[in-house]
C-alpha cells in the first residue's frame, strides 16, 4: 500500500534551467494514462506490448546536432526512479520516433544508441509499476544536444547518459503521461 508521501519531482527540476520545444505524440498525453501497447509485456508481469509509443518534436534550437530521447518513472519505489528508456546520438534530422521504432541498421537512426534501462537490457521497457502503488508518472523527454555524438556507447548507465546529455543540452521537451496497476 502506498504511504502518505509528497510526490518526487521530476529529475530535471534539479539541473540548469534551458529553453523549452514541443514534443507531441499520436499515442499519450500529458497527465493521461498510457495505453496498454506501451505497458511492460507478459514477461514482466503485464499484458501489454511493450511498445515504445510514437513521438514527434519541433521548436529546438537551430544549433542541434542530435538528439536523445528518455523516459524516467520518478514514483519507482526503488530509493532513485527508474529507467525505461536511454536512446542518444538520433541525429538532428530525425523528429519524429514511430511507435515500436527499431534502432540499429541502417537507415536515419543508423547512429542511434540506446543504452540499458534499469530493467537491465537494451531499449525501451514498458511501465510496470507495483499493483496498487498508485499512479505513476512516466517522463518522457526529448532533449536538444550540441553534439553529434555523447561519446558513450549502450553500455554506459543511464545515469552516465544523462550526465553527457545535461553537459550539452540545449533545450528540453517533456510529455508526461501516467500508469497505475491496481490492488
Amino acid at each position: 500500500m502506498r504511504k502518505n508521501r509528497a510526490t518526487p519531482p521530476i529529475p530535471y527540476d534539479y539541473l540548469a534551467e534551458v529553453p523549452s520545444f514541443t514534443v507531441t505524440s499520436d499515442d499519450m498525453a500529458d497527465g493521461a494514462p498510457l495505453d496498454e501497447r506501451h505497458v511492460a509485456s507478459p514477461d514482466y508481469g503485464l499484458s501489454g506490448e511493450n511498445l515504445s509509443p510514437h513521438l514527434r518534436w519541433e521548436g529546438f534550437p537551430a544549433e542541434t546536432k542530435s538528439f536523445a530521447v528518455t523516459c524516467f518513472d520518478p514514483d519507482a519505489p526503488t530509493g532513485s526512479g527508474f529507467w525505461h528508456w536511454v536512446l542518444f546520438d538520433v541525429p538532428a534530422s530525425v523528429t519524429e520516433l514511430a511507435r515500436g521504432v527499431e534502432i540499429g541498421g541502417g537507415g536515419a537512426l543508423a547512429t542511434a544508441i540506446e543504452a540499458r534501462n534499469d530493467a537491465g537490457a537494451p531499449g525501451y521497457v514498458g511501465s510496470f509499476p507495483p499493483a496498487g502503488h498508485g499512479p505513476h508518472r512516466y517522463v518522457f523527454a526529448v532533449h536538444a544536444l550540441d553534439v553529434d555524438s555523447l561519446g558513450v556507447d549502450g553500455s554506459a548507465s543511464p545515469a552516465y547518459v544523462g550526465f553527457n546529455c545535461s553537459a550539452h543540452v540545449l533545450a528540453r521537451a517533456l510529455i508526461v503521461p501516467t500508469y497505475e496497476v491496481p490492488a
